[in-house]
């Protein structure tokens, strides 16, 4: 009975070891993730929408503007540009391509079409917090680039570095005997005798 509950213990003391090795690596993989969200980060403030007046009507970037389209104007993100916008209220995000421009004394941060508006369901509030992001990696670096000459005031814009892993070599503490004529490894419990 003693070696039955013997095995148990060892089985319930690798199931342990085993999960806080998963708990190790999960926790490790979900803090290197939310650094690279971070990273992409550009800009926190207020998110408002156009009204059906503008639909229509010539954006800063030549296109004509439509209600149905996932489109926004800022104030310096460069057009053309796509961001995430996220509102903070609710956890809502939609992909939206910059067209067009805000006017430099605007108090809010960007302005959306209503497409844009209605996935992020802040159609009856008119306003929202909201967290502009950069979609990926790719679309930081060209940030990066466009602004290396020019302030960004305002905007969170910083070259994201990648952590390199590097794997641990093992030290070979063998001894080596050289002579010229030839290289003798020894163990190292090696004791040497003189006669």
């Amino acid at each position: 009975m003693a070696f039955l509950l013997g095995n148990r213990a060892e089985m319930v003391d690798s199931a342990v070891k085993i999960r806080f090795l998963l708990v190790f690596l999960f926790g490790f993989w979900a803090s290197m993730a939310e650094a690279q969200v971070d990273s992409l980060f550009i800009q926190a403030g207020t998110a408002s929408f156009y009204g059906k007046k503008f639909h229509g009507k010539k954006t800063a970037s030549g296109e004509i503007f439509h209600l149905d389209s996932l489109t926004a104007a800022h104030k310096r993100l460069p057009l053309g540009t796509v961001i995430r916008v996220i509102n903070q209220k609710n956890g809502l995000a939609v992909v939206v391509r910059i067209n067009d421009r805000l006017p430099s004394y605007s108090k809010r941060q960007i302005d959306l079409s209503r497409a844009a508006a209605t996935r992020l369901e802040m159609i009856q509030d008119g306003l929202a917090k909201v967290r502009i992001e950069a979609v990926d990696l790719d679309q930081l670096d060209k940030l990066v680039e466009y602004y290396a000459d020019e302030e960004h005031p305002g905007l969170r814009i910083r070259p994201y570095y990648q952590g390199i892993s590097i794997l641990k070599r093992e030290l070979n503490l063998n001894l080596v005997h050289y002579t010229p004529e030839c290289i003798e490894i020894f163990p190292t419990d090696f004791q040497l005798v003189k006669n």
